[in-house]
């Protein structure tokens, strides 16, 4: 049940009919896995801790730089040089004290990120690389747990969900394929910090979205934002029937 300082911390969004008790109850049931805590998986972290999410898996295996600071909200000046994970640890234990935070300080190989991706109800991919978002994919597909992948490089997002336990829903590898060996990151191309703010925090809607049980989840669509233009164009994804990570998933 809800204490009396979550009922109060939790008010606003409990007063949605969308949420109300039961989903504010779901939420502090859930068990969420936020891979990268970079410019997308800070907004991220930040919200689903503040809406009340209640146990968060943390993984990041990288310390935090200067240069990071530009848009990696959830860290500060007093970061530098530490652990993603913790500064992260630090700053999530002192918005919301209720919720439980679990560190995944290492980089996750194979078996490690099965373990971590087995052990929570949604997965939310906030990495900067291909390879990584492949794993993650593979993870989620060979657990049937839903993915909420983001993506944002120079002045263009994107945002999409891949939920493996609907028989309509593509996965990532259908989308993006083996994707290119000459892909950028945000070190050597750029990026502004509102934009990955922006990805990130329709991240965590789409993820509430999926804990709670309300409104449409972005499955088989792919969200593209331009921010030159402040611009948002949706795309029809289909699931591949071929695609070798998740072709033979609803056989």
């Amino acid at each position: 049940m809800l204490n009396d300082q979550e009922l109060l911390r939790y008010s606003r969004q409990i007063l949605l009919q969308h949420v109300d008790i039961d989903g504010q109850l779901r939420l502090k049931e859930s068990r969420v896995l936020i891979v990268g805590l970079g410019g997308l998986g800070s907004p991220v972290a930040l919200y689903l801790a503040a809406a009340g999410v209640g146990e968060l898996h943390l993984a990041d295996f990288d310390s935090v730089d200067l240069t990071n600071l530009q848009r990696q909200i959830i860290h500060d000046t007093d970061s530098v040089g530490v652990s993603k994970v913790d500064s992260a640890i630090r700053r999530l234990g002192a918005i919301n004290p209720e919720i439980r935070l679990i560190a995944h300080r290492a980089a996750l190989d194979e078996d490690s990120l099965a373990a971590a991706v087995g052990a929570v109800d949604l997965v939310l991919d906030c990495s900067d690389n291909f390879s990584t978002r492949e794993a993650v994919n593979a993870a989620c597909v060979a657990a049937r747990k839903p993915l909420v992948s983001g993506a944002a490089i120079r002045l263009e997002g994107q945002l999409s969900v891949f939920d493996p336990r609907r028989a309509d829903s593509p996965c990532y590898h259908c989308l993006y394929g083996h994707g290119s060996e000459a892909e950028l990151t945000c070190s050597e191309a750029g990026v502004l910090g509102p934009l990955v703010g922006l990805v990130g925090s329709l991240q965590a809607l789409e993820a509430m979205k999926l804990l709670v049980g309300f409104g449409e989840p972005l499955v088989g669509r792919l969200l593209l934002i331009d921010a030159l233009g402040t611009r948002f164009r949706e795309l029809r994804v289909k699931r591949d029937p071929g695609c070798s990570v998740c072709g033979n998933a609803h056989a």
